[in-house]
């Protein structure tokens, strides 16, 4: 389905159409590089702080007295706040700018960040990492409608690559940092020093970023919001995409959540500086997310969903086998998995809206995020009740359903193919 099939485009919000003179950002034109150095840095703050406890899960465990599926809603309910708030944050983007509200965003998750470190009980740490996410929710719902309307459209995948790119070097430098200076000086102090990374990407990203251009502010009315998420949740592409990021987030989500306990058990027995490290396979998804473009020019996009999907399930396979570097091989290949298909499905999702792209965002967002909350919270029962194997398989169930949803897609695409002719 291309965009002109999701129907009204004139409803309020909507994006501005092309000038009849071009002045949309281009990977050769001015300040291309300013934006995208911007959004990576808020890339990397976000994934930095919505996944500051992830690594230190045994450590959080430990303080507090609680297993790994109590301790592991530090990033459920992070995630889970993200997930409930991005679609009404999304609408604040409509009406007060993308910039704006990624800006406001930003500031009360840097600010909350600073006060993680001093929470006195799990309880308190889960609600505080719940504002955190639902204040990222703001960032989230707006940097892919931003790119849309800045961004010419055959530059917008490299553009959301670079984007989900800064996400993974954020995951991992936060993972990493985490656990090296928590084994010196423990969790607080280690969650406390992303706390003080974020501000600075934050106050650099409000530099850089380049004023918008082609903005159109929307209304903010209840019935107006609701046509608009109505038109893109009826949109049948759409909701196959919001279904295949929540998938593929599933696995994520699920699988480091839970490798750290894992990694802290025999035959591996690694300390928290080492598994830390472990996260440094990010840097895999920086360049298959960047990649996204590229592969979605060479094999479509289904073709770059099939081969995002057969990658991640080969390595958790390959992650099954009791020793270290075969473990590590299956994280490298789910990471690569993971970030190529998340690009390919939110650029998708940008190009396939026609009016509201930040609702459209902000719903993709939301199934995404969920699907983080849900393989988290399940990933580590799983682990909980048979081990490792456990979350592999609820990771595999979810790249069974990534597939099963492309394979339909396609077949849909051939039959509204052969309806054409005949309805010309």
């Amino acid at each position: 389905m291309t965009p002109a099939d999701t129907g009204a485009s004139t409803v309020v919000g909507a994006a501005l159409p092309a000038p009849a003179t071009e002045t949309r950002l281009t990977p050769s034109g001015p300040g291309y590089r300013r934006m995208s150095l911007a959004l990576f840095l808020a890339g990397v703050a976000t994934f930095a702080l919505l996944y500051s406890t992830q690594a230190l899960l045994p450590l959080i465990s430990g303080e507090f007295g609680v297993a790994a599926s109590s301790a592991s809603w530090t990033v459920a309910g992070a995630t889970g706040g993200l997930a409930l708030f991005v679609l009404p944050m999304s609408a604040l983007s409509e009406r007060f700018g993308r910039r704006t509200v990624m800006t406001g965003s930003l500031a009360v998750a840097v600010t909350v960040g600073l006060l993680v470190p001093f929470a006195p009980s799990l309880t308190t740490l889960v609600a505080l990492r719940a504002v955190q996410g639902a204040a990222l929710a703001g960032l989230s719902a707006s940097a892919t409608a931003y790119l849309a309307e800045e961004v010419r459209p055959k530059a917008l995948v490299t553009a959301i690559g670079l984007f989900v790119a800064g996400n993974s070097v954020g995951g991992m430098s936060g993972r990493v940092i985490t656990g090296w200076v928590a084994q010196e000086w423990g969790w607080r102090v280690a969650v406390g020093v992303i706390g003080v990374i974020a501000v600075a990407c934050a106050v650099a990203f409000r530099l850089l970023l380049p004023a918008p251009r082609h903005f159109s502010a929307g209304s903010l009315r209840p019935r107006v919001l609701a046509r608009t998420v109505r038109d893109h949740v009826t949109d049948p592409l759409l909701r196959r995409l919001y279904a295949i990021g929540a998938l593929f987030m599933t696995v994520f989500g699920g699988v480091y959540t839970v490798i750290g306990y894992r990694l802290t058990e025999a035959p591996f027995s690694l300390p928290q500086g080492v598994i830390g490290s472990i996260f440094l396979v990010y840097l895999v998804g920086t360049v298959s997310a960047s990649a996204a473009g590229r592969l979605v020019g060479r094999l479509g996009r289904r073709g770059a969903l099939y081969l995002a999907g057969g990658t991640t399930a080969a390595g958790l396979l390959l992650a099954l086998v009791g020793s270290l570097v075969p473990v590590l091989l299956g994280l490298v290949l789910i990471t690569a998995g993971f970030f190529a298909g998340h690009a390919v499905a939110s650029s998708a999702v940008s190009r396939t809206a026609a009016h509201g792209r930040a609702q459209a965002a902000a719903l993709y967002q939301s199934a995404y995020y969920i699907g983080s909350s849900a393989g988290s919270t399940v990933g580590a029962v799983a682990f909980h009740a048979t081990g490792w194997s456990g979350t592999v398989g609820v990771g595999l169930l979810a790249v069974l359903g990534v597939v099963t949803i492309t394979v339909f897609g396609s077949r849909a695409a051939r039959l509204a193919a052969r309806r054409r002719p005949a309805t010309a």
